[in-house]
């Protein structure tokens, strides 16, 4: 139990190096939405480059306040601080999860770790500035609670289950309800849960699950836009590209990319079942297997949608954990011994990571390159407006490095339809606008164009490759 209190803090402490990265993929979205949304004080539309995103924003709100603590010039650690912060919460969850289940908080601490320790969550999406993770902590944590109240027959776990459900819509997706509605569904096939949440009071509180969907899309301006985006959002990935072939190649690479990126606790789970080594019977075979359904019945539908990504699975990385752990526990000492020595090289290895493979890879290749392409490029434009719409990855990450130089002041937003003075930077050529540079950032070109008196500017900029 001590050793796994100490790679449960180990862990923990892993994240640190994570937040001084520079930007990666699209972290961009959301430190430039929290600055717009603070410079506007508007509060219920998340914007980038000014434009409606149509996403609900939870996070912006939640991001806004730690970087008015920390300060603007640290918006990006501040969304990611946010993020692992929500991922450490999530094993928390877990943890509490597990000692109400199976009442040994040893093995809630082995759970608990096991979820920190998959090589996903641990080296890439624990800590990513995305809503990813805050969205897996409010949805883990509202089908966690909504398990526990059915339990103990408990109303406030329950009331909270359903304020946390709403927290995640707020954050991102409808789907939380659809995880939320899969436990509630497992759970009212046994007749002990059954009677708790078909009686009236526990149906008051689980309708009341609409409300906050209600409030806000009814407060929002232009309301059915944002729901209807989120509704399509989904509908988009039941959209087959490719062909059959392509489908069906997901249906049989998806399982085993989610085991493999899941790994260690999944691979080795699955190796001392396939091993027959499980030398203990499950004390509580209901709730293993109530959390095998659960997670199989959330999984299913992103498995047979043919757009899918592993990151949509977010809220069941812990439900996959406890059942690995389980089975690992039940393989004896010595398979938990070998757990932990995994797990422990896991996180050396993520320590390496976070100090010296992925700075030099920034530093090398993707990251700093856009921190120096935007600080050449705010110089040479400082006097005039800078505008973009460019979606990609590469310009919202060079961007939000200039919106952060600038802020408070002015910020980097679309066009306006007949601007006749000033910079924008593009992916393409204008007809109506002049090059003032063409840079090549990394493997990506990027135009700076220009009108009007800003086209008499001598060009500053040292250099056109980043």
């Amino acid at each position: 139990m001590q050793h796994t209190r100490l790679l449960l803090l180990l862990a923990a402490l892993s994240f640190i190096p994570t937040l001084f990265f520079y930007s990666v993929g699209e972290e961009g979205i959301y430190t430039i939405s929290t600055m717009e949304m603070w410079q506007s004080r508007n509060w219920f539309i998340e914007t980038m480059y000014g434009i409606n995103l149509q996403r609900p924003p939870l996070m912006n709100w939640l991001g806004v306040g730690i970087a008015n603590l920390l300060g603007w010039t640290h918006v990006l650690h501040s969304i990611r601080l946010l993020s692992i912060a929500a991922t450490l919460g999530m094993a928390a969850w877990l943890y509490w999860l597990s000692a109400r289940l199976f009442a040994d908080r040893s093995f809630a601490a082995f759970a608990a770790l096991a979820c920190l320790a998959m090589a996903d969550l641990a080296l890439y999406r624990g800590w990513l500035a995305y809503t990813d993770p805050l969205f897996a902590f409010f949805t883990f944590g509202a089908m966690a609670s909504l398990w526990v109240a059915a339990l103990e027959k408990h109303k406030g776990w329950l009331l909270a289950s359903v304020l946390l459900v709403s927290c995640a819509l707020l954050t991102k997706a409808f789907t939380a309800y659809v995880f939320y509605a899969t436990v509630g569904f497992v759970l009212l096939w046994r007749q002990e849960t059954r009677r708790f949440l078909l009686s009236p009071a526990a149906l008051l509180i689980l309708f009341s699950a609409l409300i906050v969907p209600y409030l806000w899309f009814s407060s929002i301006p232009q309301a059915g836009g944002q729901s209807g985006s989120m509704l399509n959002e989904i509908v988009r990935k039941l959209a087959i590209e490719g062909g059959a072939f392509a489908y069906l190649n997901k249906l049989l690479t998806f399982p085993l990319e989610v085991a493999f990126r899941l790994s260690p606790v999944v691979l080795l789970a699955v190796y001392l079942l396939l091993r027959k080594r499980m030398v203990d019977e499950e004390t509580r075979p209901q709730y293993f297997q109530a959390a095998a359904w659960m997670t199989a019945l959330g999984f299913l539908p992103y498995w047979l949608s043919p757009q899918s990504s592993i990151r949509y699975l977010l809220p069941l990385y812990p439900f996959i954990a406890l059942i690995a752990a389980r089975l690992i526990w039940r393989a004896g000492t010595a398979a938990q011994s070998l757990a932990l020595r995994w797990f422990t090289g896991l996180l050396v290895f993520k320590l390496l990571f976070g100090v010296l493979l992925y700075p030099y890879y920034q530093s090398h290749f993707r990251g700093e390159n856009y921190v120096t392409a935007a600080h050449e490029i705010a110089a040479q434009t400082a006097n005039f407006p800078l505008y973009s719409n460019d979606p990609r990855s590469i310009t919202e990450n060079i961007v939000s490095e200039i919106d952060r130089l600038n802020m408070p002041n002015r910020l980097v937003f679309a066009p306006p339809p007949h601007w006749d003075n000033g910079f924008l930077l593009a992916m393409e050529i204008e007809t109506d606008s002049q090059v003032f540079s063409k840079l090549r950032v990394a493997n990506d070109d990027l135009y700076l164009l220009c009108r009007g008196r800003a086209c008499n500017v001598p060009r500053s900029l040292t250099r056109d490759s980043f």
